[in-house]
C-alpha cells in the first residue's frame, strides 16, 4: 500500500498510474522488484491478475503471486512448455535415479550373496572345505580351480570364471 511519501508499487509504476492505498498489487509487487510484475503482466495481464487476487482470501494471495511470478518466468524462458517442461524434466530425472538405485541395490545384493557364500565355505571346517561337509550341501560344488585371467563379462558386470567340479577329496586354502 503506497502513500504520498513512498514510491508507487511496481505494478502501478509499470501501468503508469497512481498507487492507491487500497492497491491490491502493492503488498506483493514492491517498487524494488519491477521485473517481477513486468513478467506477470506480460504473461497473464494486469486485469486478470487483479481479478484473481480480488477473488482470493488475503492469506492466499502471497502464494498465488509467487506462483504466478514463477510460472511467468518459466513461460518467458520456455514459451512452449513453461513450468510443464521443468516438471517433466525433473520427473524424468527422478525415474532415471530410481532405476539407477534399483540397479545398484541389485548389484550390491549380488556381491553380498557372493561374499556370504565364500564366508560359509571358509568357516565350515576351520578354514578349509572338506568334502564330507559338502555332501550335506549339494548345491555347493567343490571348486578345483579357476581361470587366472578372470574378466568382467559384458552382460551384467559379473566376474566370469571357468570352474570345474572334482570328485577327489579337496580342501580350499583360505590364504
Amino acid at each position: 500500500m503506497a502513500s504520498s511519501l513512498t514510491s508507487p508499487c511496481a505494478a502501478c509504476k509499470c501501468l503508469r498510474r497512481k498507487c492507491q492505498p487500497e492497491c491490491v498489487f502493492a503488498p506483493y509487487f514492491p517498487p524494488d522488484q519491477p521485473k517481477k510484475f513486468a513478467n506477470v503482466h506480460k504473461v497473464f495481464g494486469a486485469s486478470n491478475v487483479s481479478k484473481l487476487l480480488n477473488e482470493l482470501h488475503p492469506h492466499q494471495r502471497e502464494d498465488a503471486v509467487n506462483s504466478l511470478a514463477y510460472e511467468a518466468d518459466m513461460r518467458l524462458r520456455d514459451p512452449v512448455y513453461g513450468c510443464v517442461g521443468v516438471i517433466s524434466l525433473l520427473q524424468h530425472q527422478l525415474r532415471q535415479l530410481q532405476m539407477d538405485l534399483t540397479y545398484a541395490k541389485a548389484e550390491l545384493l549380488k556381491y553380498q550373496n557372493h561374499q556370504s557364500l565364500g564366508d560359509s565355505l571358509i568357516s565350515c571346517c576351520g578354514g578349509g572345505v572338506c568334502r564330507d561337509h559338502l555332501y550335506h550341501h549339494q548345491s555347493i560344488p567343490v571348486i578345483r580351480g579357476f581361470d587366472v585371467n578372470n574378466s568382467y563379462d559384458n552382460n551384467g558386470g559379473g566376474v566370469g570364471m571357468n570352474m570345474s567340479v572334482d570328485d577327489s577329496p579337496t580342501t580350499i586354502d583360505p590364504s
